[in-house]
């Protein structure tokens, strides 16, 4: 796409103005693209399904580019649609599910996750430092459902006990929360080690009030162990044969 002035004509008109000669121009800072990842980041906070004016209201992109903009992302598999209603497509699962903020860690993850959860009852999640906020790379719901229900992509802020741990460092301990964050509450966390040594992620494991951390804890640093193990031996897990996999 060409972007000097006078010829930065934009394919759907996302926030694009006209110039004295009568081209249009793409002002600094919007796009087709940002305009694209503005509804997308929508659909994802929304949760669930949105229509064009909540879309519209929620990302501040015109209506009629919103249109526009949803029929090309469903066209290519990353949004939705029923009725008059859109949500995140499967296209965008699949590309977000490529994404490894270390090499191996959500495999290497995924089992000792599970045997955490089996063990404890613990409502358990991996995560990782991004933008100031420790993402959840890694989920699995416990026996705070309802109550504090954990999923991938969701963010907790750097002051609770899975930010504190993912900061570190810490050479040994729990970083332990009594209701701390939220009544009714607890939780054990501590950092995720790669084999040399650096933190790569956070593990933290919440129950309801009144059970006891430091056997939580004791769980919690087991399952860190075991991603840490998991990791140096990357890359044994042995594939699926080329005949299961669909293109």
């Amino acid at each position: 796409m060409d972007t000097r002035a006078g010829t930065g004509a934009v394919a759907d008109g996302v926030g694009a103005t006209a110039t004295r000669d009568g081209h249009r121009r793409t002002p600094r800072g919007r796009g087709v693209l940002e305009g694209a990842f503005a509804l997308l980041d929508a659909l994802r906070r929304n949760g669930d399904e949105a229509g064009v004016t909540e879309l519209t209201l929620a990302c501040g992109v015109p209506k009629a580019s919103v249109h526009r903009l949803l029929d090309q992302l469903v066209g290519v598999g990353a949004v939705e649609r029923t009725g008059n209603r859109y949500r995140v497509g499967p296209q965008l699962y699949r590309l977000g599910q490529a994404w490894e903020p270390h090499p191996g860690l959500r495999p290497a993850a995924r089992l000792p996750l599970q045997r955490l959860r089996a063990a404890t009852g613990a409502s358990v999640v991996l995560v990782v430092l991004r933008e100031e906020t420790a993402l959840t790379v890694g989920s699995v719901p416990g026996d705070l459902e309802p109550l504090l229900p954990v999923r991938d992509g969701l963010a907790f802020r750097l002051d609770t006990a899975a930010g504190k741990a993912l900061r570190g460092p810490r050479a040994s301990g729990a970083v332990l929360d009594r209701e701390d964050v939220m009544e009714g509450v607890c939780c054990a966390s501590l950092p995720v080690r790669a084999p040399d040594g650096r933190t790569v992620a956070a593990l933290a494991a919440m129950v309801p009030a009144g059970r006891r951390l430091d056997a939580l804890a004791h769980a919690v640093a087991g399952a860190g162990a075991a991603i840490t193990r998991a990791l140096a031996g990357g890359g044994r897990r042995r594939p699926l044969p080329p005949t299961a996999l669909v293109p």
